[in-house]
């Protein structure tokens, strides 16, 4: 039986690399994933870890905090003592794969938005594919 586990989330903090006393690299990084919705919207935080080479690489540049990621590798569960007394649950996935999904997020500035000058010193909307009307690419005459 296999164990994957796969998700897209937010890297909540820039990822970190250290090295372990046999000279192991391991990178570390939290991602957080909603599920649910409205009311019952949760966010789970899932520590993620890379090993050896992959470790080593560029990755580290491109985990940033808000970067939107696909990550899948091996989960487990741990539980700790909080400082309160409570036991608490960790989950931590042993990454395979670790993608970027959608821009870079460069350091947590909003986008640049593309203005067309509409001649009069404003800036017109952006322009782009209208969103207004949902139903416009489907024909009520498809058979299925």
């Amino acid at each position: 039986m296999s164990n994957v586990f796969s998700f897209t989330g937010t890297v909540g903090r820039d990822a970190e690399v250290r090295y372990l006393p046999s000279g192991q690299a391991v990178l570390n990084v939290t991602v957080a994933n909603n599920i649910g919705f409205g009311d019952k919207q949760q966010t789970l935080w899932i520590r993620c870890a890379v090993w050896g080479k992959r470790a080593e690489g560029q990755l580290q540049n491109y985990l940033k905090k808000g970067q939107q990621v696909f990550v899948s590798g091996e989960l487990s569960q741990s539980e700790y003592r909080a400082q309160d007394g409570s036991t608490k649950t960790s989950l931590e996935l042993n990454a395979n794969i670790i993608d970027l999904v959608g821009k870079r997020n460069e350091s947590n500035q909003p986008p640049q938005q593309n203005y067309q000058s509409s001649g009069q010193g404003q800036p017109s909307a952006p322009q782009g594919p209208s969103h207004d009307n949902f139903d416009a690419p489907y024909d009520d005459d498809i058979p299925f």
